[in-house]
């Protein structure tokens, strides 16, 4: 169980080491970025999770590990996680050394951690939110870990949990969009596309235009600086877009998979990262 950096900056209470907490109950450590799509996609549901079950006994740790470099500033990630509604405490790991001592492959990555420190459930990517929640479930009811050589007390452990009433756990969360249920036909969209390469789009060096055709159920901008983008959707106005800083803007949501083509016109200082596409229902 890799430990919290001594120095790591946090955007909301430190919590301490990790020893402390898996001893008190189970630690859902989520590794995301704020300004990346699927991180974001995941967020209301660890929110959930934290609201539901910190009473219970778990603690939620995010990591924000950031995918861009305005991502590593902590006044940009306070700001974004405002903007999201995140109330649970974030760590803000700037070179990405927690990311590499947990070997995550991708945003978003998610760890939960059973009473005693013990590796109970992990997960990649989006998805498996209902058996992430179980997962968590199963956590707080269940007794201790305890090492092998310890029989006597992971039985005594056993026979307090027996004799204890069992939690009245809620029902898990309903999905939040069509496409999380399980068995939902889901078409994967195009690939993410950044259109200046590995620097942002700027309207002094790129100009202020931008022309995309995707495939996916929507369309979303990572995007720095302020001012507006408006939009035209297959070639019907569609409004504008306010920008006040970094972070996941959603330009457009159609609710099914479908073929699109987007026009941006960028006013102010607007800057683009990434355009990035939702998967959703056929």
């Amino acid at each position: 169980m890799p430990d919290l950096p001594r120095d790591g900056i946090w955007i909301g209470e430190d919590p301490g080491k990790m020893a402390p907490l898996a001893a008190k109950g189970p630690v859902l450590v989520h590794f995301f970025d704020f300004a990346q799509l699927n991180s974001v996609r995941t967020l209301p549901y660890v929110q959930e999770w934290h609201r539901r079950y910190e009473p219970f006994g778990l603690r939620v740790v995010g990591v924000q590990a950031p995918r861009f470099p305005f991502g590593s500033d902590p006044d940009n990630v306070e700001k974004g996680l405002s903007r999201l509604g995140i109330s649970f405490p974030v760590i803000v790991d700037r070179e990405r050394a927690l990311w590499n001592a947990y070997g995550c492959e991708g945003w978003p990555s998610l760890f939960l951690w059973g009473r005693g420190g013990r590796l109970k459930w992990f997960h990649f990517g989006e998805g498996e939110y209902r058996s992430s929640e179980e997962a968590i479930q199963a956590s707080l009811a269940g007794p201790p870990d305890r090492c092998s050589s310890d029989e006597a007390g992971a039985a005594e452990d056993r026979e307090k949990a027996a004799s204890e009433p069992p939690l009245e756990m809620p029902e898990p969360m309903e999905a939040i969009r069509p496409g999380d249920v399980e068995g939902a036909l889901v078409v994967p969209p195009g690939a993410e596309l950044m259109p200046a390469g590995d620097r942002p789009w700027t309207i002094a060096e790129d100009g202020d235009f931008i022309e995309v055709q995707y495939d996916g159920g929507g369309i979303h901008a990572t995007a720095e600086g302020e001012g507006e983008i408006s939009l035209v959707i297959d070639g019907s106005f569609a409004g504008s877009i306010t920008v006040d800083g970094p972070g996941l803007y959603d330009l457009v949501e159609h609710g099914i998979h479908g073929t699109h083509r987007i026009e941006m016109t960028l006013k102010g200082s607007v800057s683009i990262w990434s355009l990035s596409f939702s998967p959703a229902v056929a």
